[in-house]
């Protein structure tokens, strides 16, 4: 049961891969339900902290490994956990630049390697990047192409927008819906990784079943269209 218009809202904690999604899908939960939803999203790691930390937070979505790592500590039931999206790595450059082929793998390191600059995040989709990258001979030590990791919650795609990095390796999620790039595609089968996102109650949640009526929302048929429109697929 899920309470009454203008009681307490459940609150929410997520990573910035699934923010704007997130934003669609409380708005339309709230249209159906009435239930007032407060989500707060950063960077991953600095959300896993929050919730290590033990804020008061009903709901937290992660990226599944993080969620794991989370229940291991106690911090949100494991039982709960349901997978919402799985999504892939896009590759973006500048509005006016030219769009590099990025049709397999040997196409992505020639385009990296006559790239003055390099943008990945702090996320699961950065720590994938960096491990291809080191496998190409290229690491946060290299001189050209310079290796750019992007602060905590801030967006590759606008160190690209800013001319900061010729080209970012993001969630699509997160680079589709900026202004001045182009989002080329995602990477190749070939060196691609999907990242499962998934969500949790915490420990600290004041409205357990609220909740779970949320996470069901989330995870229903009535989400899909959503998630594809924010380039993901429903897990």
């Amino acid at each position: 049961m899920v309470n009454a218009p203008g009681s307490t809202p459940l609150k929410v904690v997520s990573s910035m891969a699934t923010r704007q999604l997130l934003a669609d899908l409380v708005d339309a939960y709230r249209r159906a339900t009435g239930e007032h939803v407060e989500v707060v999203s950063m960077g991953g790691v600095e959300a896993a902290r929050r919730v290590l930390d033990g804020e008061p937070y009903d709901v937290v979505v992660l990226a599944a490994d993080a969620i794991e790592r989370l229940a291991a500590a106690g911090r949100v039931d494991r039982h709960s956990r349901v997978d919402l999206v799985r999504s892939g790595i896009a590759v973006a450059v500048k509005a006016d630049a030219a769009s590099p082929d990025i049709g397999n793998a040997a196409a992505v390191r020639s385009a990296v390697m006559h790239a003055r600059a390099v943008g990945y995040s702090t996320g699961p989709s950065g720590a994938h990047v960096l491990k291809v990258l080191e496998g190409w001979g290229i690491g946060a030590d290299a001189t050209v192409p310079r290796v750019v990791q992007a602060p905590p919650g801030v967006p590759v795609g606008s160190l690209v927008a800013s001319g900061e990095v010729d080209i970012g390796f993001q969630q699509l999620s997160e680079l589709m819906h900026l202004d001045r790039i182009t989002v080329v595609g995602l990477l190749p089968p070939d060196i691609q990784s999907t990242t499962i996102f998934s969500a949790a109650i915490c420990g600290t949640a004041q409205r357990q079943e609220g909740a779970r009526a949320l996470i069901a929302f989330l995870a229903s048929p009535a989400a899909h269209d959503a998630k594809l429109g924010h380039g993901m697929e429903p897990a």
